[in-house]
């Protein structure tokens, strides 16, 4: 799933963005902690391209009303990518799961959110109502929990370079640089670095120039 495709619903309940990230990195010394004890996870939906305001608006109102026994974290889940531009890679955050928010809560001993508390999200600016059943709030499955968590956690030399359409054996184009106008066929590929093998016929012999991705066009 692309991080700009909006989730599959299926976290909480029946109607919860579905945690994808069934790759999910081994915790590193960024990852998130566990779930704190007495604690749940619920999700939001917000307004579109809100995500942040919400977030930083939980977390100031949870300050002022003395709340932080019952609201811990408000998270907007993101992953790091690599993006070339302009010849040169740049590390940009994209959000796991657009329009959406994920508050882990304190309940009382029922299982609902506390009135005060329901009140305080439900009040906030951008903020839609809460993923459930039955109108009611659903907390996510421990295991939802532990993928969206871990979902974050890889370190920027560890983001995968986005935007590649290239595979190998693809006739290429090279659209600029020393040999602009070349064809050739796309022999290896480095995702890390941007960079594509392809192997050109110069004098009668097929030889691998290294080319950088957005030099070339698909034929």
């Amino acid at each position: 799933m692309s991080a700009e495709e909006k989730p599959t619903e299926q976290i909480a309940g029946n109607d919860a963005p579905a945690a994808t990230a069934t790759t999910a990195p081994a915790p590193k010394s960024g990852a998130q902690e566990p779930t704190r004890p007495g604690m749940k996870w619920y999700v939001l939906r917000v307004a579109s391209n809100k995500e942040e305001q919400v977030r930083e608006a939980l977390e100031r109102k949870v300050r002022i009303e003395n709340l932080e026994h019952r609201v811990g974290r408000v998270l907007v889940p993101t992953a790091k990518e690599k993006r070339m531009k302009a010849g040169q890679v740049k590390i940009i955050e994209k959000k796991l799961y657009p329009g959406y928010v994920f508050v882990e809560m304190a309940t009382e001993p029922d299982g609902s959110i506390p009135e005060n508390v329901w009140f305080m999200v439900k009040e906030t600016m951008g903020v839609g109502d809460f993923i459930g059943s039955d109108g009611k709030p659903t907390s996510m499955k421990d295991h939802d929990v532990e993928m969206m968590l871990l979902a974050a956690t890889k370190e920027d030399e560890e983001a995968a370079l986005q935007g590649l359409e290239f595979h190998r054996g693809d006739r290429v184009k090279i659209k600029e640089g020393s040999f602009q106008n070349f064809e050739g066929n796309v022999d290896s590929i480095d995702e890390q670095k941007g960079v594509v093998t392809v192997l050109l016929t110069i004098f009668g012999r097929a030889t691998p120039v290294d080319v950088e991705y957005w030099q070339l066009e698909k034929l």
